[in-house]
């Protein structure tokens, strides 16, 4: 849905964004050599129940697997995602 709205890699602060309309929406992750911890989900109430954060974990994994790297989750929203894709369990580290 959100094809067009390229990925940030927010390094400086460790976030993964999305702006859509002027609005933020991130993941807070920390890496480690190849391992991307992903750590917090957010989207802001604007745009809650628009697909935005389906868009943006889907985003961020093919970055990681296109940079070779791996995910730990601990974010309840991956981890209820990867129950709902389990093709992306391949890069579980």
């Amino acid at each position: 849905m959100y094809e067009n709205i390229p990925l940030i890699n927010d390094q400086p602060i460790h976030n993964f964004e999305l702006v859509i309309d002027e609005h933020r929406a991130f993941i807070d992750y920390q890496q480690r050599g190849n391992k991307y911890f992903l750590i917090h989900t957010e989207v802001p109430v604007d745009l809650e129940g628009h697909g935005v954060a389906a868009s943006l974990v889907e985003k961020t994994f093919k970055y990681i697997e296109e940079n070779d790297g791996q995910i730990v989750p601990y974010c309840a929203y991956i981890k209820a995602y990867l129950k709902r894709h389990p093709e992306w369990e391949r890069l579980l580290a």
